[in-house]
C-alpha cells in the first residue's frame, strides 16, 4: 500500500513526513496571499511595486475563479498554486484539452522536500482523471528552480506559444502531454 491516502479530488497527505496537498480553505488565504507574494518578491522575479503583486495576494479572487490548491505541513502553508480551467478567467494560455496552473510557490523553508513536485503532480492526477489530453504552464526564464521540477515531470517547452507581458517580460510556455 502507497504511504500516501487520499481523501477528496485532489487532498493528498503523505503519512511519512505528514504533508497534505489539498484545496485550500477561506481562512488560509492570508498565508497563501503571504506566502506568494514573499517568493516572488524575494526571489526577485517581480518588484514589489509591480501590478502583479497585487493579483498573486488576492487569493479570494483567484479562489472564486479558479481552484487554489495548498500543501500544509504542521499546521503551516508551506506551498501552494492555482488551477485553471480553459476559457476561464485565470486561464492565461490553456487551449481546449488542457489544464494550466499558475503562481507557484514555496517557501524557502519547505524547498528540497518535494512540495513543488507533489503540487504539481496533484494537477497532473486531476488532469488526467478529469479527461484532459494536457496540463500547460507559463514560467519566467529565471525561474530554474521550477524548471526542474517541471521536466523532471515530463513537460517541455512550446516556443510557438511563448510571449510576453505589457511590460515586455519574456514568458515560456511548457505542456505536458498526458496521451
Amino acid at each position: 500500500m502507497s504511504r500516501w491516502d487520499h481523501f477528496g479530488m485532489y487532498g493528498i497527505e503523505d503519512q511519512a513526513t505528514g504533508l497534505q496537498i489539498r484545496p485550500a480553505h477561506p481562512d488560509e488565504y492570508d498565508a497563501i496571499a503571504a506566502l506568494t507574494v514573499e517568493v516572488y518578491v524575494g526571489d526577485g522575479y517581480v518588484t514589489d511595486g509591480d501590478d502583479y503583486v497585487r493579483e498573486l495576494g488576492d487569493v479570494a479572487h483567484r479562489a472564486a475563479e479558479a481552484e487554489v490548491l495548498v500543501a500544509v505541513h504542521e499546521g503551516r502553508v508551506v506551498g501552494s498554486l492555482t488551477v485553471a480551467k480553459p476559457g476561464t478567467p485565470y486561464a492565461e494560455i490553456a487551449r481546449p484539452g488542457e489544464l494550466e496552473f499558475r503562481m507557484l510557490a514555496v517557501s524557502k523553508q519547505a524547498r528540497g522536500l518535494g512540495v513543488g513536485t507533489r503540487l504539481v503532480r496533484a494537477v497532473i492526477d486531476e488532469a488526467k482523471s478529469g479527461g484532459y489530453e494536457a496540463v500547460a504552464l507559463t514560467t519566467m526564464f529565471s525561474m530554474v528552480d521550477a524548471h526542474r521540477i517541471y521536466e523532471r515531470l515530463g513537460f517541455v517547452g512550446v516556443p510557438e506559444r511563448d510571449w510576453a507581458t505589457h511590460d515586455g517580460l519574456q514568458l515560456f510556455v511548457m505542456r505536458l502531454a498526458l496521451s
